[in-house]
């Protein structure tokens, strides 16, 4: 109990959030990066479903840009198979299964593994992936460009403050997130990244310069001129 308790703890502090706009309501809102019954779910299973008797083994979660995995000692058990797991009921330590879900921790078997499958079809996310490597379970959740992209706007915008990010179209608005995730960008950097011409993005850079978004470091026609975010920006 404790472990599982200092595992989500510590993970939900290192997971990210993101703004996103609701085209129904017109409205911003802060959405997780997975979701939490998914990767809350994979760790319980990973504690209650491993492989005890593999000495000096342990359950690893690794996060990264796109993915977070969770890897889990011991091959899935007995007739449990890559094929079957969202159907197939077994437990290997019985005991443990049992003493979880009296204290609520773990559900029916095999109901956390079909949750976790809709949770992140519900997010619009790609579907879990398990996998066998190397005597171990792996569980990947993955994030999908849209999400990632949304996320990135999101970081913007908490920069750059939200009435701020109202006044943008949406040329100025990728040029922001442009900058936010990869730092000072030249010009031409950005017309390739907005796929618009190099008058457009003057224009657009002027203007973020002109209401106080964005500075520059060089002289105004050379090519390698950079334009940054300007930080401390609020509203």
């Amino acid at each position: 109990m404790r472990i599982i308790d200092k595992a989500k703890e510590f993970i939900a502090t290192q997971l990210r959030e993101f703004t996103a706009l609701d085209v129904k309501t017109g409205r911003f809102q802060v959405v997780p990066e997975y979701p939490e019954f998914a990767w809350q779910e994979g760790i319980v299973n990973a504690v209650t479903h491993r492989e005890y008797s593999m000495s000096g083994a342990f359950i690893k979660v690794t996060m990264y840009d796109d993915r977070l995995e969770i890897e889990s000692p011991g091959r899935l058990p007995d007739v449990v198979t890559l094929d079957n797991i969202k159907t197939t009921r077994y437990s290997r330590n019985p005991r443990i299964s049992r003493v979880l879900t009296e204290f609520g921790w773990v559900r029916e078997l095999n109901e956390g593994v079909k949750r976790i499958y809709s949770d992140m079809e519900r997010f619009f996310l790609d579907e879990p992936v398990y996998s066998e490597p190397d005597e171990q379970v792996r569980l990947v959740l993955k994030n999908n460009i849209v999400m990632r992209t949304m996320r990135q706007e999101g970081r913007t915008l908490q920069n750059i403050g939200a009435e701020n990010w109202k006044m943008l179209d949406d040329i100025e608005r990728s040029i922001l997130t442009y900058m936010m995730n990869k730092g000072p960008a030249k010009r031409m950097e950005l017309v390739r990244y907005t796929k618009k011409s190099t008058g457009t993005v003057s224009n657009r850079l002027n203007h973020l310069m002109d209401i106080g978004l964005v500075g520059a470091h060089g002289l105004k026609n050379d090519p390698n001129r950079t334009y940054m975010i300007l930080t401390q920006i609020s509203g």
